[in-house]
């Protein structure tokens, strides 16, 4: 495993600017920091560090995010989410043979369109087991393309909460998820210790961008939030899309 400190200083101050920024757009936005730091990182880190360093780093942003919203969290959902994500992460530390990625991108992708854009069930329908199954399955694909964000995002906005209380609950969620990627990551062996500082100095960056973007998140009408949330979903999903076509 190359150790991190054969990153440059550049791709450093690359990395922690990206953080920062990623993390305003999803504090702001309510998603699309992560995918956007993923394509990011993947341009600059080794392979095998790319999803155990970005899971990690994202682990920090939600949860500086979650924490700073707390008041809003819908917590019956975050914890039934929650055990799906430990079963979905002990399931994937059994498994051995990758699926495609273009697959498993082009899934999610049709996914996430429907759950933006098909017909709205009544809440009953994202909650008990199928908020647990939701849980599992997102942590499981997590663990292959590492950002399942907008997956995850789909899902919590169905939920048809105001928007304080769908970033709180997403960003609630996907702290619980990184931080069960990371256990996996470090069962099989990847020695996070070796890039503990960028880890830091992203995380650091990510608290300020989240501070900065829930200020203006504070500042956003309510139906162009909700607009501009689903606009940015969808977007993702068109480029999951066109990645799985062209793979």
């Amino acid at each position: 495993m190359p150790l991190a400190e054969g990153l440059s200083n550049l791709h450093l101050f690359w990395l922690v600017l990206t953080s920062g920024v990623t993390s305003f757009i999803t504090a702001a936005m309510g998603i699309g920091g992560g995918v956007l730091l993923l394509a990011v990182m993947a341009t600059l880190l080794p392979p095998l560090a790319l999803i155990p360093v970005h899971g990690l780093v994202q682990f920090g942003s939600n949860a500086n995010r979650a924490l700073m919203t707390r008041r809003h969290i819908h917590w019956p959902m975050v914890l039934r989410f929650t055990l799906g994500a430990m079963l979905g992460a002990l399931i994937a530390s059994q498994v051995l043979v990758q699926l495609p990625v273009d697959w498993i991108q082009g899934a999610v992708a049709f996914f996430i369109l429907y759950m933006v854009w098909g017909p709205k069930p009544k809440k009953l329908a994202v909650s008990g087991a199928k908020t647990v199954f939701a849980g599992g399955l997102t942590t499981l694909i997590s663990m292959f393309v590492g950002a399942t964000g907008p997956l995850v995002a789909a899902f919590v906005h169905r939920l048809g909460q105001d928007k304080l209380s769908t970033t709180a609950t997403f960003s609630a969620c996907m702290s619980f998820q990184h931080v069960t990627k990371a256990v996996v990551f470090g069962a099989l062996g990847f020695h996070f210790s070796a890039w503990l500082v960028p880890i830091v100095l992203m995380i650091a960056a990510g608290a300020f961008g989240t501070w900065l973007g829930l200020k203006l998140l504070n500042r956003i009408p309510g139906h162009l939030f909700r607009r501009g949330f689903a606009l940015i979903v969808t977007l993702l999903a068109l480029r999951l899309l066109w990645q799985s076509f062209i793979a």
